[in-house]
């Protein structure tokens, strides 16, 4: 195998491990927005707070151009970068609170066809067969689960979850298309903008601790953690691949809720996360061998 070829495949299997990583942590938000039992504007608040103070003495004592950094978060890119990450953030918990997880997974798992098109029509990505039978495979899960998941009664949560899953995925590829922007900076932004937008809404009071403590989780492992370790390794793995992997939250976050609180997941639900679990591994595989058999032994 030759250095370039060697130092690229090392390079794309740093960036899988880093999005799957992110993606348990991605998994936990159902669970701890249960754990917190609050209102969606107080989750917001308070994830957000912790979000910052976890985030940024980080982003001070790991970035030596600051300066630089804060110019390009506020220039046009990095401020659409802003306005996504808060309204996907925003999106998140609001969405949980007015339907399931299970509901909110099945929407969130259009992720990757939709990463996939706007990266196709802003960055050229192309999109080979083995995605697309992959695709294929994981909406018939997708489908299979919107059956047992979504009723008349989840329409806002619905929606909501939708324009959520768009926002996600401008993201992922406005910071592919933007190298330069400063993602741990961008998360903690965002994070500030979606305490200034949840203020006005939120009741006066402290939670209760249990209620501190689950937003604080959700702030610093499921929130801030997650959007830095996405966005780094969706850089290194086509736009579609870091949303096709994110699917697994589809069927994670429900079963994290089902374990800890009992919220029933009905079985065309589980058929049909597990379908999509089946095509992630499945395009995972695929790939890897493909690239092996691209690159063999020098």
């Amino acid at each position: 195998m030759k250095a370039p070829a060697m130092s690229i495949a090392r390079t794309r299997s740093a960036g899988l491990a880093i999005v799957l990583v992110a993606t348990l942590l991605w998994s936990t938000v159902g669970l701890f927005v249960r754990m917190a039992g609050l209102d969606a504007w107080s989750i917001v608040l308070w994830r957000s707070i912790f979000a910052v103070l976890a985030l940024g003495p980080f982003w001070l004592m790991a970035t030596r151009n600051r300066a630089a950094a804060l110019r390009m978060a506020l220039s046009g890119a990095g401020l659409l970068a802003i306005a996504l990450a808060v309204a996907g953030n925003v999106g998140t918990i609001v969405a949980l609170r007015l339907t399931s997880v299970a509901t909110v997974m099945t929407v969130y798992a259009a992720l990757p066809f939709l990463t996939a098109g706007i990266a196709f029509f802003a960055l050229r990505e192309p999109m080979n067969w083995r995605f697309g039978a992959a695709a294929a495979m994981a909406a018939a899960g997708i489908a299979i689960t919107a059956g047992g998941a979504i009723s008349a009664h989840d329409l806002s949560g619905i929606v909501v979850a939708l324009l959520m899953t768009v926002c996600w995925a401008g993201l992922l590829v406005q910071a592919k298309r933007h190298p330069s922007l400063d993602l741990t900076l961008i998360s903690l932004l965002s994070a500030a903008g979606g305490a200034l937008v949840a203020l006005p809404m939120v009741p006066p009071g402290l939670p209760a601790p249990q209620a501190l403590l689950a937003c604080a989780l959700l702030g610093i492992l499921a929130s801030g953690l997650a959007n830095v370790l996405t966005l780094v390794g969706g850089r290194f793995i086509r736009s579609g691949e870091a949303g096709f992997l994110l699917l697994l939250d589809v069927v994670l976050g429900p079963l994290w809720v089902w374990l800890a609180f009992g919220e029933e997941v009905a079985p065309p639900v589980l058929a049909g996360g597990a379908l999509v679990v089946a095509a992630v591994a499945g395009y995972l595989v695929s790939s890897t061998s493909r690239r092996t058999a691209d690159c063999p032994a020098a």
